[in-house]
């Protein structure tokens, strides 16, 4: 693996923000154009989220075989997996590989975050500045900044008195953290913590999981490589990937199309106790009018719920581990290794904060309303300023003064979650108003970058030097989005899809609702015609329907 730092060039005909695998399929593909490409990157290597994301128990909830790229047959057929869901030093490896097969680490420069990014209308280039004093111009600026990139720290009383470590589950040591004999309190209960609890659990003498949302968690079963599983896929991998590409969330499931309330009880309940046994987010599959009908939504919450019942010896911690606020799935839907049974442990115990609230942090520990809790260690699993968090920590401003901050002061508006009306040659990559989150984020990245490699070919032939959604498109766009959302129980969750999770933020739903295939559909139609509701040098192009 080469480790040669790469210095930041002057000047480059397209900066690509991002070193994930967004960042790296869009640097392989503007190779293939000719464009001269260059990346940028927070981390000391590539990898993203995955770079990050190394706490305990971490790893992905698509299944391995499809959690990968699909644009080189070549790189399918070498690369092995060694579970059906890949833990987060397996994924890394798979970026790192990645990177040496297509050569692209001498195109990125590591341990570089941009502070901000200005377009000067008389040069037509973005003029980037780091936050070590670099600077960069560059023709076309993309962001493949990522959707759960920007961790957010609990606003706590006391935080900054605590005199142990303290670990965001999002921003982990990269050297290995050992809670052997120590008191180790959990802040938060999505999907991060759910998976870092138990393997907490297996080396901690006491854990605290200090719980304010009960959610919604399916078991995984995950287990080593089936031979012929993995076989099945490499013989078949053209025609499953183009399935996939056509799926609601990307990932080739099984799909029930019947109704939840269309069969009886007993067909109903063996439908669910199959897929739980199963295993993974295709419980949500069951039936298709989950995420659509309160009523049937009901049948399934209700079948968990039950579970955790099952699962969990003292009925008054199942009680309260129980999700009473949101239909299932209109959160994060997480995936465990034996999340629940944790807590039948006598070192594991659950701290309800809708109950006792946290009053603040001290030196020592934690003081509830009902008593302090000492502890060594705090973990906060308290996730992201989600998709719109790392694109406003920088300084984006577009001709004239233009800040994208100001333009998003009421929530994201964008066309495709593609570009934003007013910034000419910027790019994002799965941002708001495109599936990303709700998805097989490589499936959705794939797409989006072979969507703009495409938009810049169409340029080159026509000698465009400039592109950007027109405002029409953009608020036809929007208003698509958010009809689609209207009509599924997705809103009526607190969730950070909404942006709830964070203090201040618009509650705007950001992702596409409509799903990948759909989605993907109307950017081939958007591109066949000439990719409508963009607008080149000045020459519009006629507003998408």
């Amino acid at each position: 693996m080469s480790t040669a730092a790469t210095p930041l060039p002057a000047e480059t005909e397209a900066l690509v923000i991002g070193a994930g695998f967004a960042g790296l399929y869009m640097l392989h593909r503007l190779r293939g154009l000719s464009i001269a490409a260059h990346g940028v990157e927070a981390g000391g290597d590539v990898g993203g989220t995955w770079y990050w994301n190394r706490y305990p128990g971490a790893r992905c909830d698509v299944e391995s075989m499809q959690y990968s790229y699909g644009f080189d047959p070549g790189l399918q057929q070498e690369w092995r997996w060694s579970e059906r869901f890949a833990s987060q030093g397996e994924i890394l490896d798979y970026a790192r590989h990645v990177a040496e097969r297509l050569d692209l680490r001498r195109s990125i420069t590591f341990n570089t975050r941009v502070a901000a990014a200005r377009f000067d209308a008389a040069s037509g280039r973005w003029h980037v500045d780091t936050e070590g004093g670099g600077r960069v111009a560059a023709r076309f600026l993309i962001l493949a900044t990522g959707c759960l990139s920007r961790a957010k720290l609990p606003e706590i009383p006391g935080i900054g008195d605590f005199a142990g470590p303290i670990h965001h589950t999002g921003e982990w040591p990269h050297e290995a953290v050992d809670f052997t004999g120590r008191r180790v309190g959990v802040i938060g209960t999505g999907s991060s913590a759910i998976q870092a609890v138990p393997a907490i659990a297996e080396q901690a003498t006491q854990v605290v999981v200090f719980q304010r949302t009960p959610n919604f968690s399916v078991p995984s079963r995950n287990a080593p490589m089936d031979p012929d599983y993995e076989a099945g896929w490499k013989r078949d991998y053209a025609n499953r990937r183009a399935a996939a590409r056509a799926m609601r969330t990307g990932v080739l499931l099984e799909v029930n199309p019947r109704s939840a309330l269309e069969v009886d009880e007993a067909t109903r309940e063996a439908e669910y106790e199959r897929r739980w046994q199963a295993g993974s987010t295709a419980f949500l599959a069951a039936f298709s009018d989950l995420l659509i009908s309160q009523q049937a939504n009901d049948t399934a919450a209700d079948f968990v719920r039950r579970k955790i019942r099952e699962l969990v010896r003292d009925p008054a911690v199942a009680e309260m581990l129980l999700p009473d606020n949101h239909p299932i799935g209109t959160k994060r839907l997480c995936v465990d290794t034996r999340y629940y049974e944790t807590f039948n442990l006598p070192h594991v115990r659950l701290v309800d904060l809708r109950r006792t609230p946290i009053e603040t942090v001290t030196a020592t520990g934690i003081r509830t309303s009902a008593e302090e809790i000492a502890l060594d260690d705090l973990v906060c699993a308290t996730g992201f300023d989600a998709m719109t968090g790392t694109i406003l920590a920088m300084e984006i401003e577009g001709p004239g003064g233009l800040r994208l901050r100001d333009i998003w002061a009421e929530g994201p508006r964008a066309y495709l979650g593609l570009m934003v009306a007013g910034f000419p040659n910027l790019f994002m990559i799965t941002g708001p108003g495109s599936p990303s989150v709700l998805s097989n984020m490589i499936v959705s990245i794939e797409q989006h970058v072979d969507f703009i490699a495409g938009l810049l070919a169409e340029m080159g032939g026509r000698g465009a030097a400039r592109v950007e959604a027109t405002a029409e498109a953009q608020e036809g766009w929007v208003a698509h989005v958010n009809a689609i959302a209207a009509g599924t129980l997705y809103p009526r969750a607190n969730s950070w899809y909404m942006g709830a999770n964070v203090a201040g933020k618009p509650q705007v739903f950001m992702p596409y609702v409509g799903g990948v295939g759909r989605f993907r559909m109307k950017c081939d139609a958007i591109a066949q015609a000439g990719y409508t509701g963009f607008a080149m040098d000045g020459a519009q192009a006629a507003a998408a329907e």
